[in-house]
Parts: C-alpha cells; sequence; structure tokens
C-alpha cells in the first residue's frame, strides 16, 4: 500500500494535513487524540510494520 492510498483513507475517516517537513506529513484529527505521521516517498509500498503502527496511531 502506498502513502497516497493511505493518505486517502485517512481524509475519508476525518484526517487532515497540520504540518509537512520534507517527505514526512502530519495528520490531526477533529475528535481523535495525537497526530499520525507518514511518509510520502512516491509510489512506494510503506513496509507493513509501519503501516500497523499508522493503522494504531489513527484508532483504525
Amino acid at each position: 500500500m502506498t502513502a497516497r492510498e493511505i493518505l486517502k483513507i485517512l481524509h475519508k475517516d476525518g484526517w487532515y494535513e497540520v504540518d509537512q517537513e520534507g517527505s514526512h506529513m502530519q495528520l490531526k484529527h477533529p475528535t481523535k487524540p495525537g497526530k499520525v505521521t507518514v511518509a510520502v516517498h512516491g509510489k512506494k509500498d510503506i513496509p507493513p510494520g509501519t503501516l500497523n503502527k499508522i493503522w494504531k496511531q489513527a484508532g483504525l
């Protein structure tokens, strides 16, 4: 799964971009606590461990 696909799912869940430094994008949700960081590296697939961490941070 690519970063673009992950961002699409997060945006549908209500997450929005609050900051970006280099290739790392931080997203925040209006009601869920914390932030989620996604590394956007073109069309490269996100490793399974990183993907699980993103879903855990997002509460999905």
